[in-house]
């Protein structure tokens, strides 16, 4: 179980070191309008915010990879938590589905793994 949970744990940060790219570099390009649905004209007016979005979720995925290389394993539930919880109100406030699948499915499972390999 050891192994699944820092497997999930990882993919979960890359996943957002992922988001963080699209959000703080790739908003304007074509990719990131593809990506989340926007036109060019919205895409130039809220960059700032979605810079500002990109960081915090570079700010989870170290949360998370510090926890892993540093052996910390009890922050990254904390981390894992952070993530599950942004990924419900996010589909819920932007009434895409999707988001909590791409966003809180990994971290649940992450999160589940973690607590069976500390439990039991």
């Amino acid at each position: 179980m050891y192994y699944i949970f820092i497997f999930l744990t990882t993919l979960v940060a890359f996943l957002h070191i992922y988001f963080m790219i699209l959000e703080m570099f790739l908003w304007t390009k074509p990719k990131g309008l593809k990506t989340f649905g926007l036109n060019k004209e919205f895409a130039e007016q809220s960059k700032v915010l979605a810079a500002n979005q990109g960081l915090y979720n570079g700010f989870l995925a170290v949360g998370l990879l510090w926890g892993v290389v540093s052996t910390y394993y009890h922050v990254i539930p904390f981390f894992l938590t952070c993530i599950i919880i942004a990924g419900i109100y996010g589909a819920y406030s932007t009434k895409k589905i999707s988001l909590f699948y791409v966003q809180s499915i990994p971290a649940i499972l992450a999160l589940i793994s973690f607590i069976i390999y500390t439990f039991f």
